[in-house]
């Protein structure tokens, strides 16, 4: 059986109040994002991302693994970018290396990580986690190209 429950309307006019007031403090971090992509487009030379990425499935996906693991940005910034670094020839192993590293190793929060756990759990989980990204990256792109 189902039951319905009267809906609080009070409840749903303030979410509605908080859900556009985010929408509208997010708009000013959108356009930033869309200017610095162009700005980044028109000044970073397309050639220099084909010096720094050697096209080798594990050497890229450990250096974005890498890179990108230390960083702490708002999660729209980097989706969109990832879309960026894909249009201007980044492999997609190593783009998707990035964004796993990047929401799964936290090294910014480790001091914080090792305080609330143990020490040895925090290096031991933040370590496992880098090599699942490069793992989960290089077959995620195996499937997508096996189902493509």
């Amino acid at each position: 059986m189902i039951y319905f429950y009267p809906m609080n309307t009070q409840k749903i006019k303030i979410s509605s109040v908080k859900s556009l007031k985010w929408l509208t403090d997010i708009i000013p971090i959108l356009v930033g994002i869309i200017l610095l992509v162009s700005i980044i487009n028109n000044i970073v030379p397309k050639s220099f991302f084909n010096k720094i990425f050697i096209w080798n499935i594990f050497a890229d996906s450990f250096i974005w693994a890498w890179l990108w693991s230390a960083l702490t940005w708002n999660p729209i910034t980097w989706y969109i970018l990832w879309k960026w670094f894909l249009d201007n020839w980044i492999s997609l192993v190593a783009v998707t290396s990035f964004l796993v590293a990047w929401t799964t190793v936290w090294i910014v929060q480790l001091p914080a990580e090792s305080l609330v756990l143990w020490k040895k759990f925090a290096i031991y989980r933040n370590v496992s986690a880098f090599f699942m990204a490069i793992l989960v990256a290089i077959i995620t792109v195996y499937i997508y190209n096996f189902i493509k």
